[in-house]
């Protein structure tokens, strides 16, 4: 995973997760529920759109959720870009029904039965209703997947910024590599992540993965 260009004529994806809210920070499940970023995500949102500002992008597209709009919106105000953001709700994060808004204590309490087959990563589970109608983990890789694949034809050879989820990453991952969906997931998916792919013929592949190095704390001796 060393390389980070795609080869020529291949479409370049840039997926990038939307930076940090107050629900990511005390582990509260938010899937389809809109939470705005907080001061974090909005700091991490600007390093972000800093440190693409001078790269090669030919679009830039989020899920329509609010907390990767911003994020994304971010990214075109440090080009300069003057176009309205383009938004996808096919990107958005896995709907986990009566799970959101819930810390994960309150879920295993509430519904430990649903809890149990979620932590044994069952990707055929129904998660029980709530605001939002729950899908099964296999539900969410197959919508996820296909709107990545679209994106990527309807831009052939072109480089895209799509900003979107915890989840929707991993489903990425999960593709480029081919991992069975009922593997844990043993890698971390960074909030303000820079995470490069190449689509070649509809497949996905992992150029590099979590580049956070923009969002690092300057040291005080690094200050002017």
């Amino acid at each position: 995973m060393t390389q980070t260009t795609a080869p020529q004529g291949a479409t370049t994806i840039l997926l990038i997760r939307h930076g940090e809210t107050a629900w990511n920070a005390e582990r509260r499940l938010q899937g389809h529920l809109d939470i705005p970023l907080n001061a974090e995500g909005e700091r991490q949102a600007a390093l972000l759109g800093a440190a693409l500002a001078g790269e090669a992008i030919d679009h830039v597209l989020s899920s329509d959720l609010g907390r990767a709009r911003q994020t994304a919106e971010a990214i075109l105000r440090a080009r300069g870009a003057t176009t309205a953001l383009q938004v996808d709700p096919q990107l958005r994060e896995r709907c986990y029904g009566g799970f959101e808004g819930l810390l994960y204590s309150e879920i295993a309490a509430r519904y430990p039965a649903d809890f149990a087959a979620w932590q044994a990563r069952n990707v055929d589970a129904t998660l029980p209703p709530g605001k939002n109608q729950g899908e099964s983990f296999r539900a969410f890789f197959d919508r996820v997947t296909t709107a990545i694949a679209a994106h990527a034809a309807r831009h052939r050879g072109q480089t895209l910024a799509l900003v979107a989820h915890g989840g929707v990453l991993e489903c990425a991952y999960r593709a480029a590599l081919g991992l069975s969906l009922d593997t844990p997931r043993d890698f971390k998916v960074h909030n303000a992540s820079i995470n490069r792919f190449a689509v070649e013929q509809g497949k996905l592949r992992l150029l590099s993965w979590g580049e956070v190095e923009h969002l690092r704390q300057p040291a005080l001796d690094e200050l002017p």
